[in-house]
């Protein structure tokens, strides 16, 4: 069988790497012929997170987009990374693509509050519920968490399946001893997201650090990361993110409790797990099902309750081990490519042969 893949990038952005790219393989095995085509190029991104301009790139991007749409007829299913056209209104959309072939959309943020819940009244009113019928003409929608699921049942999709982001724990190996006396704080992420959720708890992590003899790095952060003493701000690659993770001590994902947080899917979390990391994180959305508190890490909300879990940690190694040691397992048994790599597959071919997924 033929399945085309429509994913928002290749695999330098998470989201497709994980969500769909990571499962090609198990695909192949399940009797797909794969065509993947990535909406945004890689300079898409590079240009975005060197805060560069990617008009030009953009533009270009939605033109490859509707040659594509010509050669896809032929395809037994396809496979959406939340929608074909990002920032084009639902009507044309549906006139393009061929919804008549069966389709599988996924979803590991709340893309669907770009729209509704945007600033401008003309965008909520031309795009805001727009999402909502991609969901709908959906043979499938694959959801992160229960969040990005209820949303899709409201919109009237006719299968929903809840999976979570996993990882290859083939490839995230437990962290040997770093050989160090000095514990670090560790954060990966991208510089949007370090803007949004680690600048503002930075104080109190340098402070925390400080006065546990401790360090913080940040992978990933680039230059949105505000340059002190204790802080060591890292490069990130697909090539190296794991021996970054396994420098650090433990990990920490902050969030503010909102609509578009609570939609997120707690990678960041199960990436320090597997390596054998205690986690400190924020109870918002998927973190307090990732996080069993007091088993496998901490969850913290208000700074007494960040700044106890932190020092704790940071002075117990002890601690940090075994709590390292549970999150390991949970990640073994529920959030790893090699429990979900095989149901993915039966669930895309089950839609392609017509059958529940």
């Amino acid at each position: 069988m033929k399945l085309t893949v429509l994913s928002r990038y290749s695999r330098l952005g998470a989201s497709s790497r994980l969500r769909t790219m990571q499962y090609l393989p198990y695909l192949v095995e399940a009797g797909f012929s794969i065509e993947s085509a990535p909406f945004f190029p890689d300079d898409y991104l590079l240009r975005l997170y060197d805060h560069n301009r990617t008009l030009v790139v953009a533009l270009r991007a939605y033109l490859e987009q509707l040659k594509r749409f010509r050669a896809i007829r032929s395809a037994d299913l396809l496979w959406v990374e939340k929608e074909a056209l990002p920032w084009v209104p639902w009507a044309l959309e549906r006139r393009l693509l061929p919804w008549q072939m069966p389709c599988v959309t996924d979803y590991d943020d709340a893309v669907f509050h770009r729209y509704d819940m945007h600033r401008t009244r003309m965008v909520r009113r031309l795009l805001g519920s727009k999402i909502d019928h991609v969901m709908s003409a959906s043979a499938l929608v694959t959801a992160g968490n229960s969040y990005l699921a209820d949303r899709a049942l409201a919109a009237g999709a006719r299968q929903v399946e809840i999976i979570p982001t996993v990882v290859d724990v083939g490839h995230y190996s437990v962290r040997p001893s770093n050989g160090s006396s000095v514990p670090r704080i560790g954060w990966i992420g991208s510089p949007s997201t370090w803007t949004e959720y680690m600048a503002l708890m930075m104080p109190l992590l340098i402070e925390v650090a400080a006065s546990a003899g401790g360090r913080i790095m940040a992978v990933g952060a680039g230059k949105a990361a505000a340059a002190h003493p204790l802080l060591d701000v890292l490069p990130w690659s697909e090539d190296t993110e794991v021996a970054r993770i396994q420098e650090m001590d433990l990990g920490v994902m902050p969030l503010a409790d909102d609509p578009w947080a609570r939609g997120k899917c707690g990678y960041k979390l199960i990436q320090c797990m597997a390596c054998g990391l205690p986690v400190v994180a924020s109870p918002v959305g998927v973190n307090a099902e990732i996080v069993e508190h007091g088993v496998n890490g901490f969850l913290a909300t208000t700074e007494a309750e960040w700044r106890e879990a932190l020092t704790t940690l940071l002075r117990e190694p002890e601690l940090r081990q075994r709590m390292g040691k549970a999150g390991r397992r949970k990640v073994e048994q529920q959030y790893s490519l090699q429990v979900w790599g095989p149901r993915v597959a039966q669930m895309l071919r089950n839609v392609a042969e017509g059958q529940p997924a």
